[in-house]
């Protein structure tokens, strides 16, 4: 028998139907969204071969959810981003990214709505205050992408084709490619630090 807190089994079986073996029931993908807003945890397994296929099913319910008018939250431009990773040496890095990245918005939204639930009912002007928490959520977005993507320089050293001495670059830049180099390595340093402390201090 499982234990209290092991993650919910649920059985995926031929006919593509969704058995939760915790609550004796047939489910459907929109109750397994459900399970997930509201925190609860569970694997989803191959009823014939027991393999856990609790990613591809996952991914089917975004792919649902990403279909439905108004849900969208997948930009276009993040779409064929993450594509254009797959394969790319930047794989093994995104998925670390893309949790960290989340996990840090997670806990500034929680903050988020605490604002929000104590600013209903009160003037406009209190209501302005909510834009200074919105900000602060652009402003983390905006350094977790540059922090990303001076990690890819880091793992992409060597410049693309056609932008050495045979392409005859212009000399200023020329002049800005090698000081600088010792100095984004470091800023990067530095941001993957700032980053690990605050994660550590949100943990």
């Amino acid at each position: 028998m499982a234990a209290k807190d092991d993650p919910i089994i649920i059985k995926k079986y031929a006919n593509r139907r969704l058995y939760n073996t915790g609550t004796s029931t047939y489910v459907t993908l929109e109750d397994l969204a459900e399970m997930v807003k509201k925190g609860e945890e569970f694997t989803v397994q191959d009823a014939k071969t027991g393999d856990d296929i609790t990613h591809p099913v996952l991914t089917q319910i975004i792919f649902e959810l990403e279909n439905k008018d108004g849900q969208n939250m997948l930009p276009i431009p993040f779409l064929r981003q993450l594509i254009a990773y797959y394969g790319d040496q930047m794989q093994m890095i995104v998925p670390s990214f893309l949790e960290q990245s989340m996990l840090a918005f997670s806990k500034e939204q929680e903050r988020f709505r605490e604002q929000m639930k104590g600013a209903i009912g009160k003037s406009p002007l209190d209501m302005m205050k909510i834009a200074t928490p919105i900000k602060a959520l652009e402003e983390q977005t905006r350094r977790n992408m540059e922090m990303f993507q001076n990690a890819m320089r880091l793992f992409t050293p060597f410049p693309p084709a056609g932008s050495g001495p045979a392409a005859a670059p212009t000399p200023e830049p020329a002049r800005k490619e090698t000081p600088e180099k010792p100095d984004d390595l470091q800023e990067l340093k530095d941001q993957i630090a700032a980053m690990q402390r605050k994660l550590d201090t949100m943990s």
